[in-house]
């Protein structure tokens, strides 16, 4: 169930980053190298997303802004790197493969 969960996030991020997505769920997905003094972090040469701080231990890690990133940040390089056609067959060949 969770993996289906980190699909989603995962197949929803992607096309963020491709500016191919709705403006709401494009202004959640912000890459470190998008933002002021942060473009030389080693984060950002691997197109991590910025993971806000949140307030609330209940659902603010739920939250997509919060939990989009963050998952999109524990994928492996190849899999942010892949073309379009390329990432959802290897993200769920990633996600659904680890047991």
């Amino acid at each position: 169930m969770a993996d289906r969960v980190q699909y989603k996030l995962g197949a929803t991020d992607y096309p963020c980053l491709q500016d191919k997505a709705p403006q709401y769920p494009a202004d959640c997905c912000v890459a470190v190298s998008e933002l002021a003094g942060r473009q030389r972090l080693r984060s950002a040469q691997r197109r991590q997303l910025d993971v806000p701080r949140y307030q609330r231990s209940t659902f603010g890690r739920r939250a997509f802004s919060v939990a989009g990133p963050t998952v999109w940040n524990s994928l492996p390089d190849e899999l942010k790197n892949a073309t379009d056609e390329a990432f959802s067959r290897l993200i769920k060949t990633f996600l659904f493969s680890q047991y």
